[in-house]
């Protein structure tokens, strides 16, 4: 195929384009921030699993020191109710029975006690096993919020780009011949389309072209689209190529 020398350096800004395009369009799929987003999603998952493990056993805490406490209660009722008939009884036997049973409620209540002050501790425990475990999700909600809010930008930023990307290589484009356009957007679809032949080598694959390929290829009228024996790529030839 003939193509004018300079339609073929246009091909160059519009390979520029395309590779740039590509690299924007992964960096809005994936930005930079993805990973770590996702690596705090699972924590705060776990964190979540955890803090219901210790908020449950909290509860329990609560409701085995609510019924001791309640324990206590009953207990001080029926000793105040004992000393109340003690104080009117008359029967010695029955006076003997009443001193028992207040014994017996004088332990009682100091064993609840006892119990009630190892639950108070243990609820303290879990209550601050709990307060942490809610700092840690809370630490670990706000980094993700901050990720993502700069997720967001750069997907806003790139999504700029990629339009003025579009907008530059259509203009470019639309001034190549749309035969050498459509040879570029072939070998474009499986490759580098077009690349700067430099010192030797082809900025497509990067390979240093054999002496009888640079034969071949300074025999190509300029005006004549050269390929890369390598690649095959549209090779660009200017100054810079070294033939």
């Amino acid at each position: 195929m003939n193509a004018a020398p300079a339609d073929q350096r246009r091909l160059l800004e519009i390979a520029d384009a395309d590779a740039r395009t590509r690299q924007a369009e992964a960096l809005r799929r994936t930005p930079p921030q993805a990973a770590r987003v996702q690596e705090l999603l699972a924590a705060r998952q776990t964190q979540s699993h955890e803090l219901a493990l210790r908020s449950g056993a909290l509860d329990d805490l609560r409701a085995e020191l609510a019924r001791v406490e309640s324990d206590v209660r009953v207990v001080d009722a029926r000793r105040s109710r004992d000393a109340e008939l003690l104080r009117t009884v008359s029967n010695p036997k029955d006076a003997a029975g009443l001193e028992h049973e207040l014994a017996s409620l004088t332990k009682r209540k100091s064993d609840l006690e006892d119990a009630e002050l190892a639950l108070m501790e243990r609820l303290e425990a879990a209550e601050s096993a709990v307060a942490e475990q809610e700092a840690l999700i809370a630490e670990t909600n706000a980094e993700g919020a901050r990720l993502s809010a700069e997720a967001k930008a750069v997907v806003a930023e790139t999504t700029a780009l990629l339009e003025q990307l579009a907008r530059d290589r259509a203009a470019v484009a639309g001034s190549v011949p749309a035969a050498l356009l459509a040879m570029y957007e072939r070998l474009a679809a499986r490759g580098s389309g077009a690349a700067l032949l430099r010192a030797r080598t082809c900025g497509g694959c990067h390979m240093v072209l054999s002496g009888t390929d640079l034969q071949a290829i300074r025999a190509i009228p300029v005006d004549e689209v050269a390929t890369c024996p390598e690649c095959g790529c549209i090779l660009v030839r200017t100054e810079e190529s070294g033939l």
